[in-house]
């Protein structure tokens, strides 16, 4: 399914390519393109999910987190994020790349992947892909499509 969702995200977003507004005819033309009919419908799923985070009212989690709140993750999280990736969502957050909203949103659509494999440079097309979703976050963006296509030598900042 990660494969779809970057497929998906490098071809039609960030290419600024029109994206096909007809879920049948997007899910033909991934077809075509040699993914699964059912994994192709689970990251079809997972984007219109993640669009629907944006509605406060049905993600209450989303709003009003202290400034000072600390984020324990779940054991759950912690099975799927390892000590990397949760690292680096909180170095993101810490240079104000992630807010706890787009940070939760994040935890949110990773927990939704169906994927065994999950490593840190998967976290980060999710980041991306979120922050992608999200208006206003156009600079946070930027330095995530920066920390993204960096070289391996310049990966570790942090």
């Amino acid at each position: 399914m990660m494969d779809i969702l970057m497929y998906l995200f490098e071809t039609y977003i960030h290419s600024d390519v029109e994206l096909l507004v007809d879920q049948d005819e997007l899910a033909d033309e991934l077809s075509r393109a040699g993914f699964h009919q059912d994994d192709i419908y689970k990251a079809l799923n997972w984007l219109e999910k993640l669009a629907l985070l944006q509605d406060a009212d049905k993600t209450p989690y989303l709003t009003g987190s202290a400034l000072t709140s600390v984020r324990i993750f779940t054991p759950k999280e912690m099975d799927r994020l390892d000590t990397e990736s949760r690292g680096f969502l909180i170095f993101l957050e810490q240079i104000s790349v992630l807010s706890p909203e787009t940070r939760e949103m994040v935890i949110d659509r990773v927990m939704e992947l169906e994927t065994q494999e999950f490593a840190l440079d998967d976290l980060k097309w999710v980041i991306l892909m979120v922050l992608f979703n999200v208006p206003g976050n156009e600079r946070a963006y930027d330095q995530m499509e920066d920390l993204l296509y960096s070289t391996a030598e310049d990966e570790y900042l942090h």
